[in-house]
């Protein structure tokens, strides 16, 4: 596998120049910027991203700064109305001190859109130029940060896709990989089970508290994970979700939990929690999946596997994502967006450690540059909210 080296000693799998809006009345000068590039020949090498909210928030702005940071981006560019609250010379400071090449536009400063689409342009182009002689470099197992979420699940999903992430998982770790699985609404009900592969009695006391916090929040929202695709999916109650969504952390201890934006601090297994602290006041946790899978980027995710039996299109912008699809008849019938045939277990017989294996390959071509299904249609799905936490990761403590 070959990389990015990055000033911080990380290595990425891709190097993307990431055009970023830091409000939502820049949203359209930003996409007219990256627009641009998409017929040429580096179209996949410029993505956007951005925030469109307007008041302030301590989650998005450190989620951003991650992204613009994270090791697969390679140079940023900031796009700004002028007016919002977002504090852009210190994204803008923080983005240059990481080593990578940064430029800001300012709608109301360059006198409005077109003077500002042809300025940021031109700083896409000159950056692409800046980031092309970067070098490579060799990237062991140990160097990846993999990251699963599930969307669209169905009544195969925990018993085909999300076991076999799991034996991936489980695999990854075993060779000195950090992996991240989160979605606590979804793990109602396995809150004991995850409280017995902690690696400390805190930790699973944690792991116990996040899947508490989680059910009374959505209790008070006035809905679960629970959906109306789900159920037409074959999946029955809640509990037989949890138990499918848990599957897909795999067996191995739990060092420690994260949040977004967060990377862990070891290597290993970890679970993030993406609900928010406090009362119910940002709303839903997350809006959709790719709000999810952001901030799995966030905390330093190369790759995301993305476990689904109905059949989800979404991919990323900045991070590669790998459909592992659960139903053999989704599988036949989507088969241009999707990498894996997990179905495969249910209609040829093949184990978890068989798909395990197909999914190993996907990651390692994946991260020695070859596109994934995802990347291939275009797909860099994005998306930031509000959200408030006051809970920061912690190294974990191992028994003496």
């Amino acid at each position: 596998m070959q990389g990015f080296l990055r000033k911080d000693g990380r290595k990425g799998i891709r190097n993307v120049v990431v055009v970023t809006y830091l409000v939502e009345c820049a949203h359209h000068v930003a996409a007219r910027i990256a627009q641009h590039f998409e017929q040429g020949a580096r179209s996949e090498d410029v993505h956007l991203i951005g925030f469109s909210g307007c008041a302030p928030n301590d989650y998005a702005e450190q989620m951003m700064r991650q992204l613009c940071t994270h090791p697969n981006v390679g140079a940023v560019l900031l796009v700004s109305l002028g007016c919002e609250n977002f504090q852009r010379e210190r994204l803008m400071q923080d983005i240059k001190d990481s080593g990578r090449p940064a430029q800001l536009v300012v709608i109301q400063e360059e006198g409005g859109t077109k003077a500002s689409i042809e300025k940021g342009i031109a700083a896409v182009d000159d950056m692409l130029r800046q980031i092309t002689p970067t070098p490579t470099i060799d990237i062991g197992w140990e160097d990846l940060m993999i990251g699963t979420v599930c969307g669209g699940s169905d009544g195969y999903s925990g018993i085909t896709a999300n076991p076999s992430v799991g034996s991936t998982f489980d695999w990854l770790v075993a060779h000195g990989a950090t992996c991240i699985f989160e979605e606590p609404g979804e793990l109602i009900g396995c809150e004991d089970l995850l409280r017995r592969r902690a690696v400390t009695p805190e930790t699973g006391q944690q792991l116990y508290n996040c899947i508490v916090k989680a059910d009374k929040y959505y209790k008070q929202m006035g809905h679960d994970s629970f959906s109306a695709g789900n159920a037409t999916g074959g999946l029955t109650t809640i509990e037989e979700k949890s138990l499918g969504s848990y599957c897909k952390s795999g067996s191995q201890q739990i060092q420690g939990l994260t949040y977004p934006a967060q990377p862990p601090t070891t290597p290993g297994l970890w679970m993030m929690d993406v609900v928010p602290d406090g009362e119910a006041r940002w709303g839903f946790p997350n809006i959709n999946d790719n709000a999810e899978i952001m901030e799995m980027i966030a905390c330093g995710c190369h790759i995301v596997l993305y476990t689904t039996g109905r059949g989800s299109v979404a991919g990323s912008a900045i991070s590669p994502v790998i459909k592992v699809c659960s139903n053999p008849d989704t599988y036949r019938h989507m088969t241009d967006d999707m990498d894996i045939n997990a179905g495969a277990i249910v209609t040829n017989g093949l184990s978890f450690e068989n798909v395990r294996d197909e999914i190993l390959n996907c990651i390692e071509q994946t991260a020695s540059g070859q596109q994934t299904k995802s990347e291939a249609l275009g797909h860099r799905e994005y998306c930031l909210t509000y959200k408030y936490f006051l809970q920061k990761a912690s190294p974990c403590a191992r028994p003496s």
